[in-house]
């Protein structure tokens, strides 16, 4: 795929690939078995960062697993889709509380119009102008298959 492409011309030995929960955890599951990258991949969770806590509450997340030293390493972010970048504001807070990085990327499947803060990605397989009540998901299915499903979140009604 065009994301295991990107992620391959980006390696270097001080690479490491953190999978943003979960549809990114997942593509990077998926990249560290194609790309033989052992040891090099963790995961990392944005549920205890969220400014949007209040209305979202404590999504289901696992914690984060990262397993080797981010301190001056080349780290590459995966995740499914960008949408308006508050996921990524609160896995780069999530991130520092591990260390210091030399390099921080971002690699996407979708990166889709509606940022409400200042963020791009290294890469994106794909560009996506959805209406802002349409939402994007990844699912796993149980052979390890990976889908994309388009849900449209139905209006409320002032009664």
């Amino acid at each position: 795929t065009q994301l295991k492409a990107a992620v391959q011309t980006a390696l270097t030995p001080q690479t490491v690939l953190l999978g943003i929960h979960s549809g990114g955890a997942w593509l990077s599951e998926r990249l560290e078995r194609d790309l033989q990258l052992q040891g090099r991949v963790g995961s990392i969770s944005s549920s205890m960062y969220r400014d949007d806590f209040a209305k979202r509450g404590l999504a289901a997340s696992l914690p984060s697993d990262i397993p080797f030293d981010i301190n001056g390493a080349q780290v590459i972010l995966v995740d499914d889709v960008l949408y308006t970048g508050r996921t990524i504001r609160a896995v780069l807070n999530e991130l520092f509380d591990y260390g210091r990085p030399a390099t921080v990327q971002l690699m996407v499947l979708v990166d889709r119009a509606g940022r409400h803060l200042p963020f791009a990605a290294n890469f994106a397989a794909a560009q996506a102008g959805l209406a802002p009540e349409n939402s994007l998901n990844l699912s796993k299915n149980a052979d390890g298959s990976l889908q994309f499903t388009l849900k449209t979140r139905e209006a409320s009604h002032a009664e």
